[in-house]
């Protein structure tokens, strides 16, 4: 059969985009990872499946890694599929509802951006203890919607030449987060408020241009170990910059959690699966 798809960039992190209102694709892991591979397929970091919401939501979000599982979020997904549900309700409204597994999201169109408003970070740790070969910044972790360590480390060329594939696979399989791993992200900062990000995403297992939750995780843990405040801007390896906002609720937890930053149309097609 023919698969109709749309494909969107966020921030650099590119998606493969159907739109299934109607239920009437059914898509095994298999093949998810097939198209998601960018040597055969149409390449993507992921696949997101637009579908029915069940619980009062405009839509209901479906996200797939490219390795074929369904995860429970992904902030540039969840940008990029704000962006493409407002095409498909009368008169383009600037805010769309989706449910997600880790909770109803809202997606607000500001100009050429997409605000998301994140679910509520949980599970925060400072300085988990975890301590690996190669690097000897202190690993925090914090679940923004997906599990995050987070690892601050020093800039310049060092942070250009860090070996991101090969330290995030290491603490994305590492025993004290499992069973479900973990992604890495790596950070630096540039000056109070402004950090830049590289992150190993699970499910991808490798290092992406940009990673929604990560920049949300690393801006929190940078609030908490600096005191900036918010929004605090994130700079990516794809080249864009995002902003975080976020309210800080009593010592270490947080409410009103945004992700804001570019949702790109690239292109729309045909494949055989």
């Amino acid at each position: 059969m023919l698969l109709h798809f749309y494909k969107m960039n966020g921030a650099g992190n590119d998606f493969i985009v159907i739109d299934n209102r109607d239920l009437s694709i059914s898509l095994d892991g298999e093949t998810i990872e097939a198209l998601c591979d960018r040597h055969c397929g149409i390449g993507a970091d992921g696949l997101l499946a637009v579908e029915p919401a069940e619980n009062g939501a405009d839509f209901r979000f479906r996200y797939y890694n490219a390795d074929g599982g369904e995860a429970e979020m992904c902030g540039n997904g969840a940008r990029c599929f704000g962006r493409f549900t407002a095409h498909l309700l009368p008169e383009l409204p600037q805010r769309v509802t989706f449910e997600t597994i880790a909770g109803t999201l809202a997606a607000e169109m500001i100009g050429e951006n997409v605000s998301i408003a994140m679910s509520v970070p949980k599970d925060l740790k400072l300085d988990t203890g975890v301590k690996i070969s190669g690097l000897e910044a202190p690993i925090h972790f914090v679940n923004t919607g997906v599990p995050h360590a987070v690892a601050f480390v020093q800039g310049g060329q060092s942070f250009e030449d860090l070996d991101v594939f090969s330290l995030g696979r290491v603490i994305r399989n590492h025993e004290a987060f499992s069973p479900a791993g973990t992604n890495a992200n790596f950070a630096t900062v540039i000056k109070p408020g402004h950090i830049e990000i590289r992150t190993y995403e699970r499910g991808v297992e490798d290092e992406t241009l940009a990673c929604g939750t990560g920049m949300v995780a690393c801006a929190l843990i940078h609030h908490l170990l600096t005191g900036a405040s918010s929004p605090i801007k994130v700079d990516v390896a794809g080249g864009d910059s995002l902003e975080i906002g976020f309210e800080k609720s009593g010592d270490a937890s947080f409410k009103n959690v945004t992700l804001t930053g570019p949702a790109d149309f690239v292109f729309e097609g045909e494949i055989e699966i």
